[in-house]
């Protein structure tokens, strides 16, 4: 007799559903705050940036088994923090010298995994610089940066949906073993659908922006398996628990790091740098 008692499908789908109302409801307090701060910009929006990419350096050292060398954390985290102070002052060429300064000594004060240690510091500080650089171009920085986040919002939305209602064979699971080939082509036709709207209400001319909106898709989805591939590496689940529904920071901003690195390169090449955001929607 069974009656009373949860079976484990039931008990995995009830999980499953607890699972993505926090997620939603998580998302719909974070996303519009996000949304608001890039619109505003400046400061406020350098200021989340810097926030945000202590706590990935932060979990970073925490996936590796470093996060108790004090003197260590403390360098970087205020590395980071300094360079954010000249990012909101528009001083560049400041925050980078004190971002490269920062890698070196990370990298010297780490006693142990000391590659791992500044590759952590260079994945912050690169989220940093890009963010900032992106949104700083006074004439299209908002409407690129939403680009981005719009892109990667949907390409991790379409591909938890296309992988919970079609599953099939696996993207690789080695790495990351709930990840399907139906959600990667769901998350990818998504961040397509985005790029066509953005171009249908003016924001840039079509072919371009679907040609982004792929390869932005591409990088976040990149980006979120390397991130998968490190913890798998060092036998972590989730990098923090601190957004419910999602895990950690490093989880949450994976694929978001990724595309706005590549965007912020591809509109530095196109444009310069008072022009980042231009390079990614000016055609």
């Amino acid at each position: 007799m069974t009656e009373g008692k949860a079976t484990p499908a039931a008990t995995a789908g009830e999980g499953g559903s607890r699972n993505l109302l926090m997620r939603v409801l998580a998302a719909s307090v974070l996303a519009p705050l996000a949304i608001a701060i890039a619109y505003a910009g400046g400061v406020l929006w350098a200021a989340l940036v810097t926030l945000a990419s202590i706590g990935l350096f932060v979990e970073w050292l925490m996936i590796v088994g470093l996060a108790r060398e004090t003197r260590l954390t403390a360098a970087g985290v205020a590395a980071l923090a300094l360079a954010g102070f000249y990012l909101a002052a528009g001083r560049l060429d400041a925050a980078l010298v004190i971002l490269v300064i920062g890698l070196v000594t990370v990298a010297v004060l780490s006693p142990e995994r000391r590659i791992w240690a500044a590759t952590g510091f260079w994945y912050a500080a690169a989220a940093e610089f890009a963010s900032v650089l992106v949104r700083l171009d006074p004439v299209s920085g908002f409407a690129a940066l939403m680009l981005v986040l719009l892109v990667v919002w949907v390409t991790d939305i379409g591909g938890y949906f296309a992988c919970r209602g079609i599953g099939g064979p696996k993207l690789w699971p080695r790495v990351s073993p709930k990840k399907t080939w139906a959600g990667a082509i769901g998350g990818f036709a998504a961040s397509l659908a985005v790029a066509a709207g953005l171009a249908a209400l003016g924001l840039g001319r079509t072919a371009p922006l679907l040609l982004l909106g792929a390869v932005l898709s591409v990088a976040s989805q990149l980006g979120d398996l390397f991130e998968s591939a490190v913890k798998r590496r060092f036998g972590v689940k989730d990098s923090s628990q601190i957004i419910p529904g999602h895990g950690g920071l490093l989880d949450r901003l994976d694929g978001f790091v990724a595309a706005i690195v590549l965007a912020a390169i591809f509109g530095l090449l196109r444009r310069g740098v008072d022009g980042v955001g231009s390079g990614l929607m000016v055609w």
